[in-house]
């Protein structure tokens, strides 16, 4: 068998082992090796996983990756997002959909402190939940705004995807980030118009709050906005900006950003010794879920391309003389159809290098197509049956029906969908804020 095809049986079975439940990174090592054995020696396989291991655990880039994970989740225990919708939601009480800003508008500001999905529908469901089924909410409608907020974090800035990307695609996580914070805000944007108009159609999707409920101290209001808004956004902006502005590297700013998460933590009165300690573990499970998996990755992308498979299919695809913008749209399909079944680190690292070499010969820009593959992901979390996002907050919400998650989750996901089409027409969405702060 030519070694172009062995590397086709390789990806067919890896993705068979995947969706049937095997532990990704260790079948990714050990289809590397089998398939590398047979396809140019023993010998040469060995030496080429010691090279990539290594290569890998050289990125200093990825260093970032633990310190955004610990920020973020100090952030989370710093209880900043409770205190921010809590006056959010009273600021604008007689104002129709009022819990959907307030969802939305702290959902973007977490994004920007934290990656981690999970964690922002878990916080986003726990904290409006209840306030909107007590205020007469339309439970889709809802469900859909806290999962669609909850998203953000993958796209938005210090993003752990992004920083994972960037080395994959060899282009500095600064532009990426750059990149991403016009199409995050655009989206963000998209998302608050949605349920807004719906509202102003339907007032009883999103009713005022009850008069018991609206303030009568609007300047205890302002002091929790300042007080939930300020100090996070500072530290975002002071650990992104110095990044964004070539004053640190991402992994010196995230190490920043991590500390000054530490100190807001302490000075909030939420650090424990207990809550450290958990939060440290969780950091560890995470960092070493992703970089292991980076490494394994890194490992099974090399025999492949070894073996010639993305040289064939670059050819093959060159050959149909397909426009740019039509392999595009095929690449995001299939991004998107593997983002049903697969979680986003094995098709940011897996999926995406084999498609480089057909992005180079198409003279397709890799940090605006880096956002697309974001925005795509992103979207992949609002596509039931598989999105991890309904079983979040069902998780916390167990007295919403799952059917009326995705249904709310599905109106979202159009959004979502709205918005990639939008950056893949025009490209300066992603492309204009980096080129304005680094030049051509």
């Amino acid at each position: 068998m030519e070694n172009e095809i062995l590397g086709l049986v390789m990806i067919g079975i890896m993705l068979f082992a995947i969706f049937v439940g095997f532990p990704i990174s260790f079948t990714l090592i050990f289809l590397g090796i089998v398939f590398g054995a047979i396809g140019f020696g023993a010998k040469l396989v060995v030496l080429l996983m010691t090279l990539q291991f290594n290569q890998v655990m050289m990125e200093q880039t990825l260093a970032a990756v633990p310190l955004f994970v610990f920020m973020g989740i100090m952030m989370e225990q710093a209880g900043l997002m409770e205190r921010l919708f809590t006056a959010v939601q009273r600021m604008l009480a007689s104002t129709r959909g009022s819990l959907y800003i307030a969802v939305l508008f702290v959902s973007t500001i977490f994004a920007a402190a934290t990656g981690i999905v999970g964690a922002s529908v878990t916080i986003l469901g726990i904290m409006a939940a209840k306030t909107m089924n007590r205020s007469g909410y339309d439970v889709r409608l809802a469900a859909g705004t806290i999962t669609a907020g909850g998203t953000l974090g993958i796209l938005i800035p210090p993003s752990i995807m992004l920083v994972v990307m960037g080395p994959v695609l060899e282009v500095p996580v600064t532009e990426l980030f750059a990149a991403a914070i016009v199409p995050g805000i655009l989206l963000a944007l998209l998302y608050t118009a949605y349920a807004l108009v719906r509202c102003w159609l339907d007032p009883t999707l999103g009713p005022p709050l009850p008069e018991d409920e609206r303030p009568t101290h609007y300047g205890m209001v302002a002091r929790e906005f300042f007080l939930g808004l300020v100090p996070p956004a500072a530290l975002v902006g002071f650990a992104l900006g110095s990044i964004l502005m070539g004053w640190a590297t991402p992994t010196e700013g995230a190490a920043c950003g991590a500390f000054g998460a530490l100190l807001l933590t302490l000075a909030y009165g939420r650090l424990t010794v207990r809550g450290f300690y958990k939060s440290l573990l969780t950091t560890l499970e995470i960092s070493v879920l992703i970089l292991f998996l980076v490494a394994a990755s890194n490992f099974f992308g090399a025999v492949f391309s070894r073996l010639g498979t993305p040289t064939m299919l670059t050819e093959l695809l060159l050959s149909l003389e397909l426009s740019r913008m039509s392999v595009l749209i095929l690449v995001m399909a299939l991004i998107f159809l593997l983002g049903w079944p697969l979680e986003w680190v094995p098709i940011v690292l897996i999926i995406v290098p084999i498609l480089i070499p057909m992005l180079v010969q198409l003279d397709i820009d890799l940090t605006w197509f880096g956002i697309l593959v974001a925005v795509n992901l992103q979207t992949a979390w609002l596509s039931p049956p598989v999105a991890l996002s309904a079983y979040f907050l069902k998780a916390v919400v167990p007295d919403w029906d799952l059917k009326d998650i995705y249904f709310g989750m599905m109106q979202f996901m159009a959004i979502q969908l709205l918005g990639l089409a939008l950056i893949l027409t025009f490209p300066q969405l992603a492309l204009w804020l980096p080129k304005m702060i680094y030049g051509e």
